[in-house]
């Protein structure tokens, strides 16, 4: 494996991570009753900071 390889499965992979956050965000700001018409989960606790934080970097270990 190359360090180009893995220098871009980190970054394909930190942006679907951001992605997933950004639309996650975008859905709890919705109103809670057009959340529960679309199904999206139950009810968070919007004091929770891994739903309004932007996303951290996870620890890769090598294989």
């Amino acid at each position: 494996m190359s360090i180009l390889s893995s220098i871009s499965r980190l970054v394909t992979e930190y942006a679907a991570v951001h992605a997933r956050y950004r639309a996650a965000r975008t859905l709890y700001l919705l109103p809670m009753d057009i959340r529960k018409d679309i199904g999206w989960p139950e009810v968070a606790d919007l004091g929770d900071p891994a739903i309004v934080s932007s996303p951290r970097p996870r620890v890769v270990t090598a294989r």
